[in-house]
């Protein structure tokens, strides 16, 4: 869990929730892509996922904080999550 708290935007919460999707450190979560990654979150966590939350995968990709997410990347996110939560 170390390892994914060193990433941004990553808490304790979120690495739990990474850990128990199998997601172990910066490289496999990229791998995944912040999409798949929140897809595969929300079916172990009835409501426990946010477009937050996605922002912050997506920042932690980047590794930047997810404020600075570029506004169109920020638009496709707010789409899929749309979509997802539908």
């Amino acid at each position: 869990m170390k390892e994914l708290t060193k990433l941004s935007n990553i808490g304790k919460t979120l690495a739990q929730k990474l850990l128990m999707i199998g997601v172990t450190n910066e490289m496999q979560l990229k791998e995944m892509g912040s999409e798949n990654a929140i897809i595969k979150i929300s079916t172990i966590e009835n409501n426990g996922v946010c477009i937050n939350m996605l922002y912050a995968l997506e920042g932690a990709i980047q590794g930047i904080r997810w404020h600075n997410l570029d506004n169109y990347r920020k638009q496709e996110l707010k789409e899929f999550f749309r979509q997802l939560t539908k």
